[in-house]
């Protein structure tokens, strides 16, 4: 649709992440510079007042609109970032404040199209904008939004997800990946991989890329848990097996994984190859050992078999991971 003037919202309230904040317009101003439409996109700022708002990273940020000067245009995109807090063991808990998720309610009901940057989807949850639709967030707090709102189907695995019209994003710099995708669906995805190249990305990630990063840290502290996570870890080249970790915990197979779905929403198998893959993607990123030696050293026997454990976990090869991600030394 060139030369039409889309109108994106961007939300903004005290505490929220600066990056969700500001990554997109950089998107979508480099479109300009990528192509002969002169139009492109009007980027604004949204919020309660004109006062300065104080983003999450200290860094105050001023409004362009108030949230109801917004809400008598018409809206083409409306971006919803998120909010955190961390408690004093370092557990992340989104937050999500009734006067902006009655924002959203009201700004998406005149918006084409509803984004969600990071933890932002909370908001988009808690406005019933997710209900019965499939949607991602930071997998830090996946089993928070899975928990509180039943009705959404989380997959905190890829970086983003389009459902319907609605969009979630995952965290912190895949805001980039969903302004390209966005980018993308208005003109092409020919202009999404020239404006991908200015942003010095890797060209442009799929939306079922995953996240990259495995997320075994458990939502529990207990005693038991963190002993078996460390057995894991210890053991991570032995062919590990349910029956050694339950002998380990001195519990039967059966309620070993009840304890596993319990505190970790997973199973005694899932976290051991999630452990390993976690194990082998340290070891592309910071070693020059062959795959024979990772598969070896973490468990996996044969090149085959972490192959297609990083297909299904990362959906990517282990080769190709390491082609984006391998640090220098």
């Amino acid at each position: 649709m060139s030369g039409v003037r889309r109108f994106i919202v961007i939300m903004l309230f005290d505490g929220v992440d600066l990056l969700d904040v500001t990554g997109p317009p950089e998107v979508f101003a480099l479109l300009r510079r990528e192509t002969d439409d002169a139009a492109g996109y009007e980027v604004v700022l949204a919020a309660e007042t004109m006062d300065p708002v104080t983003t999450a990273a200290g860094v105050r940020v001023l409004p362009d609109i108030t949230f109801a000067e917004a809400a008598r245009r018409t809206v083409d995109t409306l971006l919803v970032p998120g909010s955190v807090e961390v408690d004093a063991q370092r557990r992340v808990h989104a937050l999500t404040d009734p006067a902006v998720v009655a924002w959203v309610k009201t700004l998406a009901g005149r918006t084409r199209r509803v984004a969600s940057v990071c933890v932002g989807a909370h908001l988009l949850a808690a406005a019933g904008l997710l209900d019965g639709r499939r949607a991602t967030t930071h997998w830090s707090t996946a089993q928070q939004l899975a928990a509180d709102h039943p009705a959404v189907e989380v997959d905190a695995d890829p970086i983003f997800i389009s459902d319907g019209g609605v969009w979630t994003g995952a965290g912190i710099t895949a805001c980039l990946d969903l302004s390209l995708a966005l980018v993308a669906e208005d003109h092409g995805e020919a202009v999404a991989l020239r404006v991908a190249r200015q942003l010095v990305m890797y060209l442009k990630r799929p939306g079922g890329q995953s996240q990259f990063s495995v997320p075994i840290e458990p939502v529990s502290t207990t005693r038991r848990m963190a002993e078996l996570r460390h057995f894991v870890t210890e053991r991570i080249a032995e062919p590990l097996t349910i029956a050694d970790l339950a002998a380990h915990a001195h519990v039967s197979e059966r309620q070993l994984t009840r304890v596993f779905k319990t505190e970790l929403g997973t199973t005694p198998a899932a976290y051991i190859e999630a452990a390993r893959v976690e194990a082998a993607r340290n070891r592309l990123e910071t070693t020059d050992d062959t795959l024979e030696r990772i598969a070896c050293a973490c468990g996996f026997g044969t090149t085959d078999t972490l192959i297609r454990a990083f297909r299904r976990r990362l959906d990517t090869t282990p080769t190709e991971y390491r082609s984006r991600f391998r640090h220098s030394g």
